[in-house]
């Protein structure tokens, strides 16, 4: 049933299986059939941490460093947090 400022309800077992949660943004066209509602999540909500402004800006600091090879290598964990322990 559609409502009132043209809103209508998404079946649960919809929702769950598209993933669909509140405030996700959908995709409405008229096809041939009739109305097409297409899900318009891009990013899985458990990872969209990756995909924040400020991790991404670390991603392609990251990248920088190590195509200028900015970047050590550990032969062992122990030398590794050796390497952690002794720095100022």
């Amino acid at each position: 049933m559609l409502r009132a400022k043209g809103q209508l309800t998404i079946p649960v077992e919809i929702r769950e299986a598209t993933r669909l949660e509140e405030g996700d943004p959908v995709e409405v066209e008229i096809v041939p059939e009739g109305i097409l509602l297409r899900p318009m999540k891009v990013i899985d909500a458990t990872q969209a941490w990756f995909w924040t402004p400020e991790w991404q800006q670390k991603e392609r600091e990251a990248d920088e460093d190590i195509a200028a090879g900015r970047i050590e290598r550990f032969d062992s964990d122990e030398a590794f947090l050796e390497a952690l322990r002794t720095r100022p």
